[in-house]
């Protein structure tokens, strides 16, 4: 069937975390996306309700086998049952892998990651009380780049335990490519530094790119005792709301051992909604995820031309994966709140760089997840706010 991207739908008032404005502001923010779910997902939440019985669900082979081929269709990822875990999501997991493979107490661990990076990269490390270590990217003809120098120096330094990968990486939108895995895996295998990949973005890689899933590279290079890769469905078929993820492990001893963690900390079970929609996305969201795929690609476009045409000195990272673009705003001012409070007096929203990591600052993060007619709203805002004319 073909889907209407272009359909506006009224998001106000429904409890909406993207939409709780009392005024007409458009938001351009929150990794959501403003259209229907796939008709195959929406149907399989009818026929439960229809069905009257709200019990206690488990996974079934059918949801096993789903996840299962849906991977390995797409990526060549080689999963059994025996690989995969349930979780309420990729965030509480980050900070499940941290009781995995760190210790707190009177020698604490440090925890690495990029900078920038998604905000609870950051902050779970913090609240779970480990030592943060910050390894800058570098942006290289308009694109990050992995600083290996600097992370094995920091690794070294601060005797680091664990680092926290985002591939597709967020909020840069790189994918990593095999050989920079392959590199960064190396590195990490000389120190004993355990990794774990937010895969959360992987079906939303754009035309031209691969997704590679990190542990297929891990168990290539005998690393996979060390490494575990985090994924759901949520964000690939726009239902954050139903909350579930996975936790992918190759090594026997090591899912035990998460396993064993995630019952003491009873975070084990999704509810029955949550394996329903993950068995009717894996089985049959593929039709809607390439036809939004293909309209998130033209909104890409959109933004970037309206931006090259009306604000250029506004330099894009054309992003590799997903709906989110990362926009160096440093040519209109020089104090983050000010610019984001620019946008809110222009009634749009994007995320602010700095709650991002240091490297974030006087940038934006831009959601074109939307009909077009709303983003090109919300571009002309930007161009209000920025041009002062607001």
């Amino acid at each position: 069937m073909q889907y209407n991207f272009d359909e506006i739908i009224d998001r106000r008032d429904t409890g909406s975390v993207k939409w709780h404005y009392s005024d007409d502001t458009i938001p351009l923010w929150v990794a959501d996306m403003d259209f229907k779910a796939a008709l195959p997902i929406l149907d399989s939440v009818q026929r439960v309700v229809d069905h009257g019985i709200l019990g206690y669900t488990k996974p079934t082979d059918a949801l096993y086998d789903a996840i299962i081929n849906w991977h390995s269709n797409r990526y060549g990822l080689d999963l059994t049952q025996d690989n995969i875990l349930f979780s309420p999501g990729v965030v509480p997991s980050l900070a499940l892998m941290m009781q995995i493979f760190t210790e707190t107490g009177d020698a604490v661990d440090a925890v690495l990651v990029n900078d920038p990076i998604y905000t609870p990269f950051m902050t779970k490390v913090k609240q779970n009380k480990r030592t943060l270590v910050m390894s800058a990217l570098k942006e290289v003809d308009g694109k990050y780049q992995l600083d290996l120098k600097d992370i094995e120096a920091k690794i070294v330094e601060h005797k680091v335990k664990l680092y926290l990968l985002c591939n597709p990486h967020n909020p840069g939108g790189r994918v990593w490519t095999l050989s920079e895995l392959k590199a960064l895996l190396k590195l990490c295998k000389k120190h004993n530094v355990a990794i774990v990949s937010d895969e959360i973005h992987q079906d939303l890689t754009l035309s031209g790119h691969t997704f590679t899933p990190l542990l297929e590279v891990a168990e290539a290079e005998g690393y996979a005792h060390n490494v575990v890769s985090l994924t759901s469905m949520t964000k690939t078929f726009n239902i954050a709301g139903i909350k579930g993820s996975m936790i992918f492990a190759k090594n026997e001893t090591l899912l035990k051992k998460i396993s064993q963690q995630q019952h003491l900390n009873d975070e084990y079970e999704l509810n029955l909604f949550a394996y329903t929609v993950m068995q009717s996305a894996y089985e049959k969201g593929g039709e809607w995820l390439e036809q939004v795929l293909a309209y998130i690609e033209k909104n890409i476009e959109i933004a970037i031309d309206f931006l090259a045409g009306h604000l250029p000195d506004i330099k894009v990272m054309r992003p590799e994966a997903s709906y989110l673009i990362w926009l160096d705003c440093s040519a209109y001012g020089d104090n983050d709140q000010a610019l984001y409070d620019k946008l809110r007096a222009a009634k749009v929203e994007l995320n602010s760089g700095i709650k991002y990591g240091s490297e974030g600052h006087l940038k934006m993060r831009i959601n074109v997840a939307c009909p077009e007619a709303l983003l090109r709203e919300g571009l002309n805002r930007v161009y209000a706010a920025f041009s002062g004319e607001v």
